[in-house]
C-alpha cells in the first residue's frame, strides 16, 4: 500500500529535517523532468543516493538497502522505500507518496508494481545506470520485468554540477568544519604522536564544529607509509626527521568541502622541499586558469605545465581536481560528475564547485601535497578555506 493511503500516522512532521525548502526541490524536479523530456524518456528510475538527496532530501546511512525515487514525466513522483526508514523519508523529504516494503518483500517486485500502478508499462524508461548502488542482479531483473530499460546516467548529475547559491553556502560551511579539523590535526604534529592520534585530533574537532558523517575516512599517514597514495592510519608513530601527511574531508547536510596538507618535523630531505614547492606552485597555476567558459581540462593542464617544467611528470600521474557536493560512502566527491583533466572540455560555469588537489611523491618514501576546496565565481574562483598552505615545519 503506498503510505499516503494508509491511515493517519504519528511520527516527524513532513519535511522537517529537509535540507532545503519544497520550492527548491520542485525547481529541481522540475529541471530534471524537462532534461527527460528532451531524451524522450517518459520516467526515471532513481537508485543513487546522492541523485536521490538532489531530488528529494532523501539521506540515510541506510541506503545499503534498496531505495529507488519512480520520476514520470507526467504525474506524482513515488519513493520505494524499506520499511524501517519510512519516518526518515518523511522527516527528510516533502514527497507524500511511499511505497513501504516489509524485510520480508522483495523490493524489485515492490518497485515493478509502483511502475504497473503508475500506468508506465510500454512506456520508456530509463535508471541511472552508472551509480555505486545498482547491482547487475538488479538491472537485469528490472529489464526482464519491464523490458529494454534505457539509461538516464548524467542526466541529474549535469544538473548537480552547478550549484546554487544555497548549495554553494552549505559547502562553506563544510569548508569551515574542515578548517577546524585540520588545524587541530596540524596542532597534533610531534614527535612520539602516532597516526591514529591525528586522525582522532582532526576528526574530533571537525565533529565538534558541526561535521555530519562523511563519505571517505581521512587520509593520514606518517614517514615512508606516506609514499603509498591512499593510505591511511595504522598507528604508526611520527618519528624526527620524517614526514606526515593530512587529508580530510567534513559535511554539512551531505556537501563536502576537502583539504590537503603536508608537515615535516625536523630536517626535511632536499628533494621534499622543491616537490612541496612546486605543489604551492602548481595549485597556484590551477586556480589562475579557472575562469567561466574555460574546459575543465585549463587548470589541470595549467598544474601539469608547473609540474613538467620541474621535471616532476613521472611522479604525477593523476587528474589536478574534481568536483565536489552531495557525497555518501564510499567517496567524499563528486569526481564522476566532473574531473579537472585532460581532455574535459566542459566549460566551467560560476557555481561549480572543486577539490583541487596537487600531490607529488616519491613512491613507498614521501609524499607532499596542498589543495583547497574553492568555487568558480563570474570573475575566477573563490578559495573556502582558510587554512595557511605551506609545508607545517615542525621542530621535534
Amino acid at each position: 500500500m503506498l503510505a499516503s493511503e494508509s491511515t493517519p500516522r504519528t511520527g516527524p512532521a513532513q519535511g522537517s529535517e529537509s535540507a532545503f525548502t519544497a520550492p527548491e526541490y520542485a525547481q529541481r524536479v522540475a529541471r530534471t523532468r524537462a532534461a527527460l523530456a528532451a531524451a524522450q524518456i517518459d520516467a526515471m528510475i532513481v537508485t543513487g543516493p546522492e541523485n536521490i538527496f538532489y531530488l528529494t532530501g532523501q539521506q540515510t546511512p541506510g541506503y545499503y538497502t534498496f531505495q529507488a525515487l519512480v520520476l514520470p514525466v507526467d504525474g506524482d513522483p513515488v519513493f520505494v522505500i524499506r520499511q524501517l526508514e519510512y519516518f526518515n523519508f518523511i522527516a527528510n523529504t516533502f514527497i507524500p507518496d511511499a511505497r513501504v516494503y516489509s524485510d520480508g518483500e522483495n523490493p524489485i517486485d515492490v518497485l515493478v508494481g509502483v511502475v504497473e500502478k503508475s500506468g508506465l508499462n510500454g512506456k520508456r524508461i530509463a535508471i541511472d545506470k552508472r551509480g555505486w548502488f545498482l547491482p547487475i542482479a538488479v538491472y537485469e531483473t528490472l529489464s526482464a520485468k519491464l523490458g529494454t530499460i534505457a539509461d538516464a546516467a548524467g542526466i541529474v548529475e549535469k544538473l548537480r554540477a552547478v550549484k546554487s547559491a544555497a548549495e554553494v553556502e552549505k559547502i562553506a560551511i563544510a569548508a569551515g568544519y574542515v578548517d577546524a579539523g585540520m588545524r587541530a590535526g596540524m596542532n597534533a604534529v610531534h614527535v612520539g604522536a602516532t597516526e591514529n592520534t591525528l586522525v582522532a585530533a582532526m576528526m574530533s574537532s571537525a565533529i565538534a564544529a558541526g561535521s555530519e558523517y562523511v563519505g571517505m575516512e581521512p587520509l593520514v599517514s606518517a614517514g615512508p607509509r606516506t609514499g603509498v597514495p591512499h593510505g591511511t592510519w595504522r598507528r604508526r608513530a611520527l618519528e624526527m626527521n620524517a614526514p606526515a601527511f593530512l587529508e580530510m574531508a567534513a559535511c554539512h547536510d551531505r556537501y563536502h568541502a576537502a583539504l590537503m596538507r603536508s608537515a615535516w618535523i625536523g630536517e626535511a630531505r632536499p628533494e621534499a622541499l622543491d616537490m612541496e614547492k612546486v605543489c604551492q606552485e602548481a595549485l597556484q597555476a590551477s586556480l589562475d586558469a579557472i575562469k567561466p567558459g574555460e574546459p575543465c581540462e585549463a587548470p589541470h593542464l595549467a598544474c601539469q605545465r608547473v609540474i613538467d617544467r620541474a621535471g616532476y611528470t613521472e611522479n604525477f600521474k593523476k587528474r589536478t581536481g574534481y568536483s565536489i557536493g552531495i557525497s555518501f560512502a564510499p567517496d567524499w566527491g563528486e569526481g564522476s560528475i566532473l574531473s579537472l583533466y585532460t581532455g574535459v572540455t566542459t566549460p566551467l560555469e560560476p557555481g561549480m564547485t572543486f577539490h583541487i588537489p596537487p600531490a607529488l611523491r616519491i613512491y613507498g618514501e614521501f609524499t607532499v601535497g596542498v589543495s583547497e576546496t574553492v568555487v568558480v565565481t563570474e570573475t575566477g574562483y573563490r578559495v573556502l578555506g582558510t587554512i595557511d598552505r605551506p609545508l607545517l615545519r615542525v621542530a621535534s
